[in-house]
């Protein structure tokens, strides 16, 4: 049967492809026509979603900095307008931004769509879509890109779209959220944002330095597809040695990076030191905690278990460790939302944090006001001698921890990641050392007693790609190792699986 070349564009609960040429071995998938044909799809599908009339819809669209944006939102405002529905150009702005553009009053548009590729380099480019109940889930996308591919129209159709100054009214609502929580401005904090070229440099410029702060030291402010500096992701080694170090060289009492699109973040603490990952996750349910007594945190199933136990022991929360995906952990909280329970937060350990008391929305900028109004109060009321990280000194770091990325050359590699999982299922079940972890709800997750070293390990498919990722951590050091050598010869007679990073 022949492939949906538009159903391959589906990322999740996303859109990403292969935007511009220059890449080799990546041919360009996702045209200006393809992006017109998806605005299209778009408006159609609103319309049975909200059941309106094409006429009255009113759509608007965002962007990210990347060299093939203005081309994709151009796609997209013809389409839009071949459907018959209106639409505005918001021009650079953040996928939160484009969200709030539903909500947001005066603005409140039926929907809106945030041309970006997030972190991924600068030939990619994708859609993120949303209406006011939040962004559209993966079957959502998937009717959109299946009535995409059947839509024939001419490349040339004209349009009028208006231009809006969304970022503007945007700004203004996070200087409103900081000055709301300190009751005065930020005069005497010095804050460092890394915007690594992407959407979020307005942060610095148009949010902190208005209210009074100092944002010396601050770095990659301007928007350039290209990026020039390192991966805009937080996620990325170089990137937050970057931020650590403009942090340590300006002395500033905090520093914020933002992925491109800005749902993202890590800090760093007034010494110069990452809190991203499990540490992001425990300063964001230690920010709400007070007006959440006893709520749930729904993470990703990689987080460790120091992080579980600061939550439920520390701050008396509990932790639903769920799947990989911020639209999984998302659509988890508001599944136990409607269920009667206090899901209050849902976050990765990539730095996709949605509160409830924010739509859900998975908005870097949200926890960054959040961030930045408590670090201001903690260095009023110690006169200086604390800063953010005192919200979370109590918890622990394992020892070790690694991810080991295991590339699966079998053309089936779904059916070949099963029997790789079934394989380690069986090994647990046979080794006193091996505790399977319950309940669990991606992959297998394993408690370990190895020589001396405790831990765990997770191994899971990915969806998309011929991967299958193994998550291992240790209390003591040597436990990675111990606990990678006996995955590796549990493995070792499978075939059409890479066992090289495991030590094999």
């Amino acid at each position: 049967m022949k492939k949906n070349r538009f159903m391959e564009l589906q990322n999740g609960s996303d859109i990403r492809g292969v935007a511009l040429p220059g890449v080799e071995g990546e041919e360009v998938d996702l045209t200006p026509l393809d992006a017109m044909k998806i605005g299209a799809s778009f408006a159609n599908w609103l319309t049975y979603k909200l059941n309106k009339n094409p006429l009255n819809l009113k759509i608007c669209v965002g962007r990210d900095p990347r060299l093939s944006g203005e081309d994709l939102v151009d796609g997209l405002l013809r389409g839009i307008a071949y459907y018959g529905a209106q639409s505005a150009d918001a021009g650079l702005a953040s996928t939160p931004a484009m969200f709030m553009s539903t909500v947001m009053e005066y603005y409140e548009f039926d929907a809106a769509v945030m041309v970006t590729a997030s972190h991924l380099p600068f030939n990619r480019n994708g859609f993120k879509f949303f209406t006011a109940e939040g962004g559209l889930n993966k079957e959502d996308v998937a009717s959109i890109l299946k009535m995409a591919s059947k839509i024939n129209m001419s490349p040339d159709f004209p349009y009028e779209t208006e231009k809006v100054q969304l970022m503007d009214m945007y700004s203004a609502t996070l200087r409103q959220m900081i000055a709301g929580g300190l009751r005065s401005d930020l005069s005497g904090m010095h804050i460092v944002i890394d915007a690594g070229n992407g959407s979020g440099g307005f942060f610095a410029t148009d949010v902190l330095a208005p209210l009074g702060a100092d944002i010396s030291g601050s770095q990659f402010l301007e928007p350039d597809g290209h990026f020039p500096n390192h991966i805009p992701n937080p996620e990325n080694p170089e990137a937050m040695e970057s931020i650590c170090k403009a942090v340590k060289d300006s002395g500033a009492d905090l520093g914020i990076i933002f992925d491109t699109d800005v749902d993202r973040i890590s800090a760093v603490d007034g010494h110069g030191e990452p809190i991203s990952r499990n540490h992001i996750i425990a300063l964001a349910a230690a920010l709400a905690a007070d007006d959440h007594p006893g709520g749930t945190v729904v993470t990703d199933s990689i987080t460790s278990d120091e992080l579980r136990v600061f939550l439920e022991n520390d701050l008396g929360l509990r932790h639903l460790r769920y799947k990989r995906g911020y639209r999984n952990v998302i659509n988890k909280a508001q599944e136990l939302r409607q269920a009667g329970e206090d899901a209050f937060l849902a976050i990765e350990t990539s730095g996709h944090c949605a509160f409830s008391d924010n739509y859900f929305m998975d908005d870097g900028a949200f926890l960054a006001v959040n961030i930045i109004v408590a670090a201001a109060k903690i260095k009023k009321e110690s006169d200086g001698r604390e800063d953010i990280r005192s919200l979370i000194s109590s918890l622990k770091t394992p020892a070790e921890a690694r991810e080991f990325r295991l590339d699966i050359v079998d053309p089936d590699f779904q059916e070949k990641a099963d029997e790789i999982l079934a394989a380690v299922e069986s090994l647990v079940r046979e080794n006193d050392c091996l505790t399977l972890v319950e309940p669990n709800f991606e992959g297998i997750r394993v408690n370990y007693s190895l020589d001396g070293t405790n831990g765990w390990f997770l191994a899971r498919k990915s969806l998309h790609d011929p991967v299958l990722p193994v998550n291992i951590e240790s209390e003591q050091e040597g436990g990675v190792e111990k606990a990678a050598a006996l995955l590796a010869d549990c493995l070792g007679e499978i075939e059409g699986v890479d066992l090289a990073p495991l030590g094999r």
